[in-house]
């Protein structure tokens, strides 16, 4: 546990912190850490049943984009902000341009720039969804090309301010909190609803696009290395083996329901290979997701 003096009145920042990711961050800051933790979320995607209990946790209601005002109390007070409250879904982001731009250009934007005149050290999630088999998906979808141009922004802070910052690439993060139902639930949650509800599995045409699952513990387990190891890098946290859809759905059993291909939609995943300068730090996760499944069925 950390507990150095120089951080006990310092705090931690999780933007999206009452959603899957960032509750689960929390939960397990919360028992590494003994600073502060602010939560900023407008909700959105968020939930106040994540919200976890503990006297060094506090929530804002809010958007990114007035960051600024949101923590004027604790400017001078933050040690190190993760980013994670962004629009973050692909086929979401064509019926929501204006809200996908709103939070991850506009919005972002206002995180870059309060941590980099605050020097607050920024931890941001990066995704896959702007990885392909030949690195050549970040314009696949507006979802996509947003997260690719914070990338390119944040290298350009880094060569103009000696910004510092950490990134971290998602690979369809599953378990505990994760969404099952709407417009922004994950694949695994849509697959335990239906299967526990005995209803037939959704799967987008062809279905046998492939896809990288990696459990909640492992990837917050990255996150934290991230932030304790301070080396101002990339890393990406997937499972070694990758899955089409089809094959996943009928890891639950029961029916499966086709339907039809949606725009944005990627035949496969990359595993970081980036044209960037940037070294790649590669943590592959541990917990397999036929274990996972296996435990759905079993209830």
């Amino acid at each position: 546990m950390i507990t150095n003096n120089k951080f006990m009145k310092k705090y931690i920042v999780i933007t999206g912190g009452a959603g899957f990711v960032g509750a689960n961050l929390i939960e397990f800051l919360n028992k590494k850490t003994q600073l502060n933790i602010i939560s900023i979320d407008n909700y959105s995607s968020g939930f106040k049943k994540n919200e976890i209990l503990s006297k060094k946790v506090k929530y804002i209601r809010g958007n990114t984009s007035n960051i600024e005002k949101l923590l004027f109390k604790h400017k001078g007070k933050i040690h190190s902000l993760f980013h994670f409250g962004e629009f973050a879904r692909i086929y979401q982001s064509f019926k929501k341009i204006d809200e996908c731009f709103q939070s991850n250009s506009i919005g972002s934007l206002a995180v870059f720039k309060f941590c980099l005149e605050n020097n607050i050290k920024l931890i941001y999630s990066a995704t896959s969804a702007t990885l392909g088999t030949k690195n050549d998906d970040k314009n696949l979808s507006p979802y996509a090309f947003t997260k690719n141009k914070n990338l390119e922004l944040l290298q350009n802070l880094k060569k103009w301010f000696s910004f510092k910052f950490e990134i971290i690439y998602f690979y369809n993060v599953y378990g505990p909190r994760q969404i099952k139902v709407g417009d922004m639930a994950t694949v695994i949650g849509i697959f335990e609803n239906q299967f526990l509800n005995k209803k037939p599995l959704t799967v987008v045409k062809p279905g046998i696009q492939t896809r990288k699952f990696t459990h909640i513990l492992d990837t917050v387990k990255v996150c934290y290395e991230a932030w304790t190891n301070n080396k101002c890098t990339h890393y990406s946290i997937s499972h070694k083996k990758s899955y089409s859809i089809i094959d996943v759905a009928k890891m639950f059993g029961g029916k499966i329901r086709l339907l039809k291909e949606r725009p944005g939609e990627r035949f496969t995943s990359s595993n970081a290979n980036m044209s960037l300068k940037n070294k790649v730090i590669k943590r592959f996760g541990k917990i397999h997701l036929k274990d996972y499944i296996t435990s759905v069925i079993k209830g």
